[in-house]
């Protein structure tokens, strides 16, 4: 074969789609672990509650939580290390412990709830105990993530984000009013209630989650380990690709969960909604009250999706609790490492999975968990969005890539937003 000839046909053929895959990685992961069961059970609730009346509230997030999240993947591709781990070398001791306990606490009542839910929904299909189901999911979700290297394991959760695409399904298998939900998303109608801003500040919470911060910066650090590459405060090649890239992957990863949040909302507002059921207080139940009212197709979507979220969102959970108390203690952190060499680090990850499924059983309503723990969220992350900006602006830490005027402004109007949705929750709740 003529040189010429060979040459073209061992040429590398950029396929658009190819490319985009290969720039998607701890966004998008980290997006799709945000619409976990909890995140499903908020959202279900919110339509079947308000109708079309809080589909605003999916949209408005998105800015916010891109750049919020844009921050979170900047600290660790620059600096090379996660969030505790600089916040130890510019705030107290007692801030960073603070940080860590909340996160802690929070991560563990959120993977409670979604083991109960991912069990439930097991129970609806298939009949069974659904607490068993729920030890069971939790064992595995916590061998799999000590025992798979990291390498192995993001693909394994890069492929279960494609999960989501079923309440996309959901969408199309029910007859849904576009012209009054768009009206709605327009022009809604904002109470100032309890209960309206109660589901305003799960939503927000749910959506701008700090377990997503802690994961997406993780992960651009084990990413950059796996590359062998330096921190781009270090190593300031080819950094123009690496911020381009967080852009995309970032946007992309943000796009898909407010996307698939949109989708849960609409199909429960156009469902349960408009037949008058009003309280959902998990996923499951969402599920359950959509069988009569959509057919079993819509059932089965719903079931399946929890699932599917749960074994990618108790891992992301579980490891982003793994990463705050590790860097706290300066103990090895990486899902890469073997479990000999970072006992510490996969010991909080298996702690906090098992201490989760045991909570199932107990006296503890699983329902009330669920909602709960999205509202934990909303408040815990006031906190954490703040020093995470603070961090991000800092030139000791960041040098010359500390975040920009854009995404400055972006992510403290994101904190400002979380903060006065839990104020203003405060607030009705004494008033």
């Amino acid at each position: 074969m003529p040189k010429d000839l060979n040459s073209k046909a061992q040429r590398p053929v950029n396929h658009p789609i190819a490319t985009l895959l290969r720039l998607l990685g701890p966004g998008v992961i980290a997006g799709a672990a945000d619409d976990d069961p909890s995140g499903i059970a908020t959202y279900s609730q919110a339509g079947a509650q308000f109708g079309f009346q809080q589909l605003w509230s999916v949209v408005l997030t998105f800015p916010f939580m891109v750049a919020i999240q844009l921050v979170a993947a900047r600290i660790g591709r620059v600096t090379g290390k996660g969030i505790i781990a600089n916040a130890r070398m510019i705030y107290p001791e007692w801030i960073v412990i603070v940080l860590v306990s909340l996160v802690v606490i929070v991560n563990t009542i959120n993977i409670a709830a979604d083991l109960a839910a991912m069990g439930s929904a097991i129970t609806l299909v298939a009949g069974g105990p659904g607490p068993i189901y729920a030890l069971g999911f939790g064992l595995f979700c916590a061998i799999t993530e000590v025992l798979i290297p990291y390498r192995r394991y993001s693909h394994v959760l890069k492929w279960l984000t494609l999960v989501l695409f079923v309440y996309v399904a959901a969408v199309l298998t029910v007859h849904i009013e576009w012209n009054i939900a768009l009206f709605a998303l327009v022009q809604p109608k904002v109470e100032i209630t309890k209960d309206y801003l109660l589901i305003i500040v799960a939503v927000f919470g749910t959506t701008i989650s700090p377990y997503v911060f802690f994961w997406q910066t993780a992960q651009e650090v084990e990413d950059m380990h796996l590359a062998r590459e330096k921190p781009l405060v270090h190593q300031m090649v080819d950094s123009g690709h690496h911020l381009k890239r967080m852009g995309i992957d970032t946007g992309v990863g943000m796009a898909f969960s407010n996307g698939i949040a949109f989708c849960i909302m609409i199909t429960t507002a156009a469902t349960l909604h408009q037949a008058g059921v009003t309280t959902i207080s998990t996923a499951a139940e969402a599920a359950e009250a959509l069988r009569p009212l959509a057919g079993p197709l819509t059932f089965v979507l719903f079931s399946l999706g929890i699932i599917g979220t749960g074994l990618l969102a108790v891992p992301v959970l579980a490891g982003s609790a793994g990463y705050a108390v590790a860097e706290a203690m300066q103990w090895r952190s990486s899902l890469e490492s073997q479990p000999l060499r970072a006992r510490g680090f996969y010991a909080v990850i298996a702690a906090a999975t098992l201490m989760g499924a045991a909570l199932g059983f107990s006296t503890i309503d699983p329902i009330k968990m669920l909602f709960w723990a999205a509202v934990l969220n909303g408040f815990v992350a006031v906190p954490v969005m703040i020093a995470m900006m603070i961090m991000a602006s800092r030139e000791s830490l960041m040098g010359q890539f500390k975040i920009g005027p854009a995404i400055r402004i972006a992510g403290w109007a994101a904190t400002l937003l979380m903060a006065a949705a839990a104020g203003f929750l405060l607030w009705s709740l004494f008033v």
